[in-house]
């Protein structure tokens, strides 16, 4: 009786794994996995899941797409350049594979990004 409720516990365990990383592979349409992106959380106004690489914190990615949410908000263009605590974020949206999803980059050219799809 314990190896079933073992082997069950595992199983939800990896599931639960496969599916925070879900969006992450989705998004970047290469097909190739990216272990450096973290899953951080639902935007607030759109509920669309964000993810961020490795050097960028989660509460940050978090400000950023809010700020980017408000300021593409009924302008009809999906570009839009945010600044968050002293950095400028250039935001627009990308084709994916199939779906497209918007991007977030560090204009300071660091190669720092943020995601978000759906």
């Amino acid at each position: 009786m314990r190896w079933i409720t073992r082997s069950t516990a595992a199983a939800l365990l990896g599931a639960a794994a496969a599916v925070l990383w879900a969006p992450v592979h989705a998004v970047a349409g290469t097909g190739a996995a990216e272990p450096s992106v973290a899953y951080c959380g639902a935007d607030r106004a759109t509920g669309l899941a964000v993810s961020a690489d490795g050097s960028v914190p989660c509460a940050t990615a978090l400000q950023v797409v809010d700020a980017y949410t408000k300021a593409a908000s009924g302008t009809g263009d999906r570009r839009a350049t945010v600044r968050v605590d002293g950095t400028a974020w250039t935001c627009r949206e990308r084709q994916g594979d199939p779906n497209p999803y918007q991007e977030c980059v560090d204009a300071g050219d660091s190669g720092r990004r943020i995601i978000v799809s759906s």
